[in-house]
């Protein structure tokens, strides 16, 4: 059972139609719900999400910048492929921006609520029982540490782009994690990371965080 850990005190504000359709179809294509190439019916997620075409047709549009779906003329539209030549893309962006983001939060540039928040997150990532927990699971705590690195780093437009790289290397993530061995290992380098942030240590975090992101490729690769 997943510990709740309070790391943003404002509360958010309410969601419009577009947003929720947005966030909900963004799930299951991160999640790969949606499996990669496959059509997205738009029909069914209105049902499912219980709004209009609209929000979900505006809702695809930032999903196709996102480059999670791609639509095609007269044919619709579809998941992308989850094509493991991205990888290297993804990875040689995230090394460069993912230590920005620690040593900003580590300096207390997102305020230090969000830095002392840090801490309690990484009290609960060390508590977690890993063996027992499902892929979602381990999926969603994962976004969980980075969003709220990405949140304490007090950059709102490296915020945007980190969880947009972040969503793209999830699903990857997703498709390869069954046959991943060390999966402790990585969720023990969540908790250092962390740590290391709620300490004030900018150096350190930013010197993990660059650990943390070639680990991911290098292990990834290690079994394709």
């Amino acid at each position: 059972m997943l510990l709740a850990v309070t790391v943003q005190p404002q509360e958010a504000a309410p969601l419009s139609l577009s947003e929720r359709a947005y966030g909900a179809i963004q799930d299951k294509l991160i999640m790969l719900e949606i499996p990669p190439m496959a059509p997205v019916d738009e029909l069914s997620l209105v049902d499912e999400l219980e709004v209009g075409r609209t929000p979900v047709r505006e809702a695809l549009k930032r999903l196709e910048v996102d480059r999670l779906v791609v639509s095609y003329p007269r044919r619709g539209t579809f998941a992308t492929a989850v094509d493991i030549t991205d990888l290297a893309y993804i990875s040689e962006i995230r090394t460069q921006l993912e230590p920005l983001a620690a040593r900003r939060a580590a300096e207390g540039a997102g305020g230090t609520s969000l830095r002392a928040g840090l801490g309690e997150l990484a009290d609960a990532t060390e508590a977690l029982d890993v063996p027992t927990l499902g892929r979602d699971e381990l999926m969603r705590w994962d976004m969980r540490v980075h969003r709220s690195i990405y949140q304490a780093s007090g950059n709102p437009h490296l915020e945007d782009t980190l969880v947009r790289y972040d969503n793209l290397a999830t699903r990857i993530f997703c498709l390869f994690l069954d046959r991943m061995p060390d999966f402790d290992r990585h969720v023990g380098e969540h908790v250092g990371l962390l740590r290391a942030i709620a300490a004030g240590d900018g150096e350190l975090a930013a010197t993990l965080s660059h650990e943390h992101v070639i680990g991911f490729e290098k292990a990834v690769r290690a079994i394709i």
